[in-house]
């Protein structure tokens, strides 16, 4: 099996900083892709325009998703996602500071696998990202590819 590829979708450098901070604390060394907007993330899933080399840029196995982005917000980049045959198997984590019910909603209507508010404290995001990795990048059975 390959390595994981992980698309981080964050636009604040300060949480991308924390969020690769994490990974390596908890050991994670799967490959992880930023995209700092709505619309490099579309861009970078669905392999247009600089992203269209596969093998230079492959399709992620996980998208851990921030909800406020500038352009195209987060909601919009998962409703997007889930309605296109070609990507609505990726898994998509919304990684947020949004503690609000209606986001919550909106993203479990949309086809989010799952929704986690981010800790202020470090260690406790630690522990949310070494959760992260012990399901998403090893218990879980990913969904097959779509044929294309």
């Amino acid at each position: 099996m390959s390595a994981v590829v992980i698309l981080l979708v964050e636009d604040n450098l300060m949480d991308v900083e924390l969020t690769l901070d994490a990974f390596a604390q908890v050991g994670l060394k799967n490959t992880v892709t930023i995209a700092r907007t709505g619309e490099e993330a579309l861009n970078y899933i669905c392999g247009k325009g600089k992203f269209a080399d596969r093998k230079n840029f492959p399709t992620p196995d996980l998208v851990l998703l921030d909800l406020k982005l500038p352009g195209i917000s987060g909601h919009e980049v998962l409703s997007e996602l889930k309605n296109d045959e070609r990507t609505r198997r990726i898994p998509v984590v919304v990684l947020t500071s949004s503690h609000e019910e209606g986001d919550r909603a909106v993203c479990y209507d949309n086809g989010a696998n799952s929704y986690l508010v981010k800790p202020i404290d470090f260690g406790e995001f630690v522990k949310v990202v070494r959760a992260i990795g012990d399901y998403w990048l090893t218990l879980n059975v990913g969904p097959p590819e779509l044929i294309r």
